[in-house]
């Protein structure tokens, strides 16, 4: 049976609430890194490179955290925005922020070549229309994701909520494919 060669997440988005209103031009005038037009977007975008995060602020206290490569960089992430923030003297909180996870994409390699036709035929809950978009469309129950196939083997999975469903998912797939007859490798 063919193994899986590697899992990258790629992107891991959250969103954040804090208990308070958020001063946006005061975070603009006194912090480095941060972008804000409030006549282009209502929110202000603050950047990390450790970890390399991009993060959107808005006056209604509510964030939302992106590029972290794990859960546990959001939360790094977020805790640092945050620790800054008071330091700055902008916000006043005590209270932890509510960090609830989105959605998490990763890319992953299957080890085989897969024949995408029998996999429209045989799969449930997919759409494939190789003239449109080369990968099929593959809608998994459980763990909740989408993934989409391609004939190298490579996958894109998407929907996530726990970077442990990421994994989950990607076993399932390589061994319903390798069930069905439609890994080739």
């Amino acid at each position: 049976m063919p193994k899986v060669q590697f899992v990258h997440i790629e992107n891991v988005v959250a969103s954040v609430t804090i208990d308070q209103k958020i001063d946006l031009e005061k975070i603009a005038r006194s912090v480095l890194n941060v972008e804000y037009d409030p006549e282009q977007f209502p929110g202000l975008v603050y950047r990390l490179e450790k970890p390399k995060t991009a993060t959107l602020i808005f006056n209604s206290g509510k964030m939302v955290c992106t590029g972290a490569k794990s859960e546990k960089e959001v939360h790094k992430a977020v805790n640092r925005i945050v620790k800054e923030l008071q330091e700055a003297g902008i916000i006043d909180t005590t209270s932890e922020p509510i960090i609830q996870i989105q959605n998490i994409v990763a890319s992953a390699s299957l080890g085989t070549d897969l024949n995408l036709e029998l996999a429209a035929y045989t799969l449930p809950d997919v759409m494939y229309e190789p003239e449109q978009f080369p990968g099929l469309i593959y809608r998994m129950k459980v763990p909740k994701v989408v993934i989409l196939l391609f004939t190298t083997g490579k996958l894109v999975c998407t929907g996530a909520k726990k970077e442990e469903e990421i994994y989950t998912a990607v076993e399932n797939v390589l061994k319903t494919l390798t069930e069905l007859g439609i890994t080739r490798g």
